[in-house]
């Protein structure tokens, strides 16, 4: 019997493309450079299965009459990068891979959290570039955390696992927006009716919502506004929540005291303002970047393709 024929569009991990092999007549991407627009619709062409990152736009114009595929195997939990209903139109199911970077990710939004309000990489760079003269009094004063109120925008499983952190680590008071009733948000914590609520009381807001749509520039000039002074923007969501050029023109105004970054509006374009400012801590999209946490991430997407083609509904099918 022919095997499926798959096609990734970045490198996995070893494992991962062990186990692609043993099951798909698979072309794996060795060099792991970003296949353009053209390549991935000759992919969907010609293969029974693409396998995208959050990193591929899979448009309606990449997506109009695909001459083979039948299924989209997203490696990554978001899915803002495809086109759904486009998708769905040209017949495409499509898979994403939940729940098994819910606590890498959380991880990273914590460790913002204590860079940019304990000032880490400020100290870091002082120390690299030989100017730090000794111990002092004053020097590099921080902010704590610990009993501060944290703010956590979209309540879901990366929300609650950034919470129950902040909660038993740091002692912080709670409080959430969230589109849906939360009823057990895992630890003490109040969901508040807006956005604007959360971010006029909170010392730290955490961003943990889906991409795209209506949440484009969900963080703009007008909500900055709310925010205070002291507080501290984290970011390990999607880059596309925040309104960066707004971002970068509070955090130069003195509106809030600073940021933590792990996702970007235009990625991996970076504002030469941001990477300029002290008080603004940045990484490279590492949320999920664990070695577990990418080998769960491939090996659910090679689950959802076995059972598609096994003739099983996928366990992460999303369109």
């Amino acid at each position: 019997m022919t095997r499926p024929r798959v096609i990734c569009s970045r490198k996995w991990p070893a494992s991962v493309e062990a186990a692609l092999r043993a099951r798909f007549d698979v072309v794996l991407n060795q060099a792991d450079v970003a296949l353009s627009a053209a390549e991935l619709k000759d992919a969907l062409d010609n293969f029974d299965a693409v396998c995208p990152t959050v990193t591929d736009t899979i448009d309606a114009e990449v997506l109009a009459a695909p001459g083979r595929a039948r299924i989209l195997g997203q490696f990554g939990v978001g899915f803002n990068n495809i086109d759904l209903e486009a998708a769905k139109a040209a017949g495409l199911v499509v898979t994403n891979t939940p729940g098994v970077l819910t606590d890498a990710t959380a991880d990273i939004a914590l460790t913002l959290l204590l860079n940019v309000a304990r000032r880490i990489h400020e100290g870091q760079t002082m120390l690299r570039a030989g100017e730090w003269t000794g111990w002092r009094p004053t020097q590099l004063m921080g902010t704590s955390p610990q009993g501060k109120t944290l703010g956590i925008i979209g309540m879901g499983r990366i929300g609650k696992a950034m919470a129950k952190r902040c909660f038993h680590a740091l002692d912080m008071e709670i409080v959430f927006h969230d589109a849906y009733p939360i009823t057990d948000p895992g630890v003490p914590a109040k969901q508040l009716a807006t956005i604007e609520e959360v971010l006029q009381v909170a010392d730290f807001v955490s961003l943990h919502c889906t991409g795209g749509g209506d949440n484009i520039h969900l963080i703009d000039a007008a909500r900055l506004a709310r925010m205070k002074p002291t507080a501290y923007l984290i970011n390990s969501a999607r880059g596309d929540l925040i309104d960066e050029a707004a971002l970068v023109a509070a955090l130069e105004a003195g509106a809030i005291a600073g940021a933590g970054l792990d996702v970007y509006e235009r990625e991996p374009a970076l504002s030469a303002a941001l990477t300029g400012m002290a008080n603004v801590c940045l990484l490279p999209h590492l949320g999920s970047a664990t070695i577990e946490t990418r080998e769960a991430m491939g090996m659910t997407v090679v689950e959802n393709l076995s059972a598609f083609f096994e003739g099983r509904e996928p366990p992460n099918r999303v369109a």
